[in-house]
């Protein structure tokens, strides 16, 4: 049996990275157990980091068979990441560009918008990586999913409308329709009142229900803003488009929605003419294939 450490920040977003590689891992090796610890206080961490001595009683009894790997994404796992390496003297794995330097760490998985360098000890990756998988495809069958203002982005209900509805009558595609935290309860209001799809708010989705709906689902349209959305419908095998949004031009998530949309992995709504959206034929499995370049190290003996 081989354990593989996860160090979980509290943030949904990061565990759902970190648990996506290490998922994979254990899809490849099933012999790989999962552990996951909360980070150090900065103290413990640096005193850690400095002396290589991890103080008594900090990290929980029970962690079973001592980790081969230990890995993180988020910046305040980072101190912690690098002072478990050194005490249980493993690899340390960070799923992002760090805040440290990079050849702090053995290996960072990158996302190619973040301008990965070309080093031995960074994968440069589409997107952050996810728990995704694909499931029974229902043909006929599609997920929209709607976002909000962000930092990185504006908002107009109106735009967004005026596609919805062409999207809806351009073929016999079963839609159902989710917002997000950050949508607009005016925007929620009118999406509830499209005709010929069904809608349930955020609000009312369980934890699951997300990742079921992308699993079944043929098809799927994202806000231009949902852009960890777009790398989550790609990897659970649908075909995705990408609906505008104003003011996303420029920024670095934007770059990289264009090189998917350049790759002809995604089609972005501008350049719809009608059609029926594809699959990418090769598929896309980032943390599976970030999983084999891992083990490919041969840290995991």
């Amino acid at each position: 049996m081989v354990a593989i450490c996860i160090i979980n920040d509290g943030k949904p977003g990061h565990l759902n990275q970190s648990l996506g590689l290490a998922e994979a891992l254990c899809r490849l090796r099933p012999d790989i157990v999962i552990q996951e610890v909360t980070p150090l206080a900065r103290g413990t961490a640096l005193w850690t980091w400095l002396t290589g001595r991890l103080p008594a009683g900090v990290l929980p009894d029970g962690l079973g068979v001592p980790p081969a790997l230990v890995l993180g994404a988020g910046h305040a796992t980072h101190l912690s990441l690098l002072a478990l390496k050194r005490a249980w003297q493993v690899p340390g794995v960070v799923l992002m560009r760090p805040s440290l330097p990079l050849g702090c760490f053995d290996l960072c998985l990158m996302p190619g918008h973040d301008a990965p360098p070309a080093r031995d000890n960074v994968i440069a990756t589409r997107g952050a990586l996810n728990r995704m998988r694909p499931g029974q495809k229902q043909r006929g069958r599609g997920v929209i999913l709607i976002g909000g203002p962000s930092r990185h982005s504006d908002w107009d209900e109106t735009m967004l409308l005026a596609q919805l509805e062409r999207i809806l009558v351009a073929d016999d595609t079963r839609w159902c329709m989710t917002s997000s935290r950050r949508t607009p309860a005016s925007t929620e209001q009118r999406l509830a009142a499209l005709p010929g799809v069904e809608f349930v708010p955020a609000s009312e989705t369980a934890r699951d229900w997300l990742p079921r709906q992308l699993a079944g689902a043929s098809a799927c349209w994202v806000t231009e803003d949902s852009v960890s959305m777009v790398y989550e419908a790609l990897t659970a095998g649908c075909a995705v488009g990408t609906l505008k949004v104003p003011g996303q031009k420029g920024n670095r998530l934007h770059k990289g929605l264009q090189q998917l949309a350049d790759a002809g992995l995604v089609t972005p709504y501008d350049g719809w003419r009608g059609e029926t959206l594809r699959a990418p034929a090769s598929g896309f499995d980032e943390a599976g294939r970030c999983a084999k370049e891992l083990l490919a190290r041969g840290w995991l003996k």
